[in-house]
């Protein structure tokens, strides 16, 4: 099947065949917020509170733990609980995980991910409005 984009008067042709595309299929999906807000903000941003160290850790755990087909973890823009941060939300189970620092990382994916169950001390309390 080709497909067509058409923007002004240009055609851009695509070769991409969707119907033969394989897509992995996820068990979980990791979720780091890395949302950046000026500084002194109120609310605070997770980005400024080790965001990107969080995320290249789960990254890495991924890999050590031969994960890679099935667990994705990557950024999320503002998940809207930056005071709460470094925020982490994981799917399809939607556990929110607050105040996440890169060693707790290997404790998220040790009873989180490889044995299903909640770290408790890290679950996130009811949203602060």
């Amino acid at each position: 099947m080709q497909q067509f984009i058409t923007t002004s008067s240009h055609k851009i042709e695509s070769k991409l065949c969707v119907e033969s595309m394989k897509y992995p299929k996820l068990e979980n999906h990791i979720f780091v917020c890395l949302n950046e807000r000026p500084e002194g903000h109120l609310r605070g941003c997770c980005k400024a509170k080790g965001a990107e160290e969080v995320l290249m850790a789960f990254k890495e755990q991924v890999v050590k733990n031969n994960l890679k087909a099935k667990v994705r973890a990557q950024k999320a823009g503002c998940l809207d609980v930056c005071e709460a941060g470094v925020s982490v939300v994981i799917y399809p189970e939607g556990v929110w995980y607050q105040g996440v620092q890169k060693a707790d990382v290997e404790e998220i994916m040790q009873k989180h991910i490889i044995q299903g169950e909640r770290v408790e001390r890290l679950l996130m309390k009811a949203k602060m409005d």
